[in-house]
């Protein structure tokens, strides 16, 4: 990946924070986003390579903003080699005692936004024939499992939409991986 530029969502913690670190230490360009724009800068100190990294924030809640913040990313390096898809939100509780607003969340910001981002980079990828779609995503992508109704179901969502993805812009040399 060295020499790629990748735009890594959800970079504030956790998994997107780790592939910060590794993908700097691979020597990539980095763009870093999430909500904590202090956190971001706390991943970007923590990494090889500083003068490689970008912080943007954004959140994914505002999916309505996404081809403005596409805008900033791709003048950021000049091109998106890899978008990973990585912020999101986790829920547990029973179904009975969740309210219908956090369901409401969970599916702004895990799948509107996600799939929000990704259309508004598609076109950039569709030109230029080439790019690469990555989704953090879980098993409870696939089956369910209680506390977790929510989650499941805008995971079960962002499976849905990425596979339709692959299969119809396959012809345009972009790649998706579900992780």
């Amino acid at each position: 990946m060295k020499k790629n530029v990748i735009w890594i969502t959800g970079a504030s913690s956790g998994i997107g924070a780790e592939l910060a670190k590794q993908y700097a230490k691979e020597g990539a360009f980095l763009i870093l986003s999430a909500r904590r724009e202090k956190a971001l800068q706390e991943v970007k100190n923590s990494c090889e390579h500083q003068e490689n990294i970008t912080v943007l924030p954004l959140d994914l809640k505002d999916f309505k903003s996404m081809a403005q913040h596409v805008e900033k990313a791709l003048a950021v390096y000049g091109s998106i080699d890899l978008l990973i898809n990585n912020g999101g939100v986790s829920q547990r509780s029973l179904i009975a005692d969740t309210k219908i607003e956090v369901y409401q969340e969970l599916m702004d910001i895990n799948y509107m936004g996600t799939v929000a981002l990704t259309k508004a980079l598609l076109p950039y990828y569709i030109e230029r024939k080439k790019g690469h779609f990555a989704v953090v995503t879980s098993v409870m992508g696939k089956f369910g499992s209680p506390y977790r109704s929510g989650y499941c179901g805008a995971k079960h969502a962002l499976h849905g939409f990425f596979d339709v993805l692959r299969m119809e812009h396959q012809k345009d040399n972009v790649d998706v991986t579900l992780i």
